[in-house]
């Protein structure tokens, strides 16, 4: 199908880039409906949060954890200026891999941490690319006593990266970091350094579970 084919069939309704998202994630969950965090009011109709929503999906690969994914850093809704671009919107949607607790598990706060995030994205216009570092001045859970206070980020092992009609999404994911090891990679905040702290990381956590209780 050429691009002129392709336009003709859908509107400025259509949530295309959403489809594409969906698409991907049914190679990894291809029975498992998620539960989904929605907006009632977009960011771009004078909605507080940028992201238009979070699918949370359970895995026990590796271990039980929950896999979230967001939607709306890359461009969702059919949007004929911005077709065949090299990167749809800003090029990525976030993921984060939580590691289940044996308390009653609370995930909205995790909703609300990728709200936060996308919100610096939209109101600076910096992106995020693997291997960044961001601070999240504190704990990035607040009622709960973790060291992890710092993120950084990798491709997601499983989801990786897509081609769809508006440009390439990468879904990146969040990986939480203590704070002496934020520290530590401070001194020396090149892409390099962080990358092998990552490598070393995975031996021991191959998909990059954050764990709230890692010391």
């Amino acid at each position: 199908m050429n691009l002129e084919e392709y336009k003709k069939q859908f509107t400025e309704d259509d949530a295309v880039g959403w489809e594409f998202i969906d698409t991907q994630l049914e190679t990894v969950y291809p029975e498992q409906e998620p539960k989904h965090y929605i907006l009632q009011l977009r960011y771009i109709l004078g909605g507080e949060e940028p992201l238009d929503g979070i699918s949370v999906y359970e895995s026990k690969k590796q271990q039980d954890h929950f896999h979230f994914v967001t939607y709306g850093l890359s461009e969702l809704y059919y949007n004929e200026e911005s077709l065949d671009n090299e990167f749809s919107k800003f090029g990525f949607e976030l993921t984060f891999r939580l590691k289940k607790n044996s308390e009653e598990d609370n995930i909205h706060w995790a909703c609300n941490l990728l709200q936060n995030i996308a919100k610096y994205v939209f109101k600076s216009g910096n992106w995020f690319e693997e291997y960044h570092l961001f601070p999240a001045n504190g704990p990035i859970r607040l009622d709960y006593d973790t060291d992890i206070t710092a993120l950084s980020f990798i491709t997601d092992p499983e989801l990786g990266t897509i081609s769809t009609p508006h440009g390439e999404v990468q879904f990146l994911q969040i990986v939480g970091l203590t704070s002496a090891e934020y520290e530590s990679l401070k001194e020396n905040p090149t892409l390099k350094n962080t990358q092998a702290f990552i490598v070393s990381l995975k031996q021991e956590n191959e998909l990059l579970i954050t764990n709230l209780d890692r010391k």
